[in-house]
């Protein structure tokens, strides 16, 4: 089953920098264990990939156009198709009082915000900071190990996927989607109404449904509330 540009695919990834076999991302609870990348309340899953939508890094998104469904590929991405080279002009020296001054606490291998940019520390000596403004991964060439699981053909199956990719902390069996003719109707399940931000991901999945998905002309969501049960009134004993 060929893919290409516009497919819905579901892949498993493991992504690491080859000079140091690093895994530095992942789709695997087990890996992000045994690497040390595991994050309390992250959601390990396979990655909703819409093809060349640039949901992922480009040199990744062209490559799975040719993939084969279960058949594990690997993606070498040079840093000028990745993050880019270094460049030791984004390398600097701060008095470290500076940043004691902001309340930024510098610790070596830790990123912080100074100045309103991302850096990483690089070290600490003689009352001065080595911050770094290059993205971590910049000058390094990336290895993903990809897995392409499932091609989504219905679009009942890429809404409830669009849905899930903006509100993962959701079971995505819990949204009814109905599509009549050009109207699609979203029931949200009562855990949603308490979820941050959920007016914005609402907003995100009408947007993604009008850009990716062909033929429908209005989006509606549908929250309800339902009424608590009144205790029944206890009569009194004759």
């Amino acid at each position: 089953m060929a893919l290409q540009k516009g497919d819905f695919i579901l892949i498993d990834y493991t992504a690491k920098v080859k000079e140091t076999n690093e895994v530095f991302d992942t789709t695997n609870e087990e890996t992000a264990k045994k690497e040390h990348l595991y994050k309390e309340g992250e959601i390990y899953e396979p990655k909703l990939v819409a093809i060349g939508e640039g949901w992922v890094l480009k040199t990744l998104d062209e490559s799975l156009a040719a993939m084969e469904i279960n058949k594990p590929q690997t993606v070498e991405i040079p840093p000028e198709k990745a993050f880019g080279q270094r460049d030791p002009e984004k390398v600097r020296r701060v008095p470290l009082k500076q940043l004691l001054a902001k309340q930024i606490n510098p610790v070596v291998g830790t990123r912080v915000e100074y100045q309103g940019k991302m850096a990483s520390v690089r070290s600490i000596g003689a009352g001065r900071v080595l911050l770094d403004f290059n993205p971590p991964l910049a000058g390094k060439t990336l290895i993903y190990e990809v897995t392409v699981n499932k091609k989504l053909e219905s679009n009942e199956e890429k809404i409830a996927a669009l849905i899930h990719r903006r509100v993962p902390v959701v079971e995505e069996n819990k949204f009814k989607v109905t599509l009549q003719d050009q109207n699609l109707t979203i029931d949200m399940p009562e855990e949603t109404f308490y979820v941050e931000g959920i007016q914005i991901a609402k907003r995100g999945i009408a947007m993604d449904i009008q850009r990716l998905i062909t033929g429908i002309a209005e989006t509606k969501f549908v929250e309800t509330f339902k009424a608590e049960p009144k205790p029944e009134a206890k009569t009194a004993a004759p």
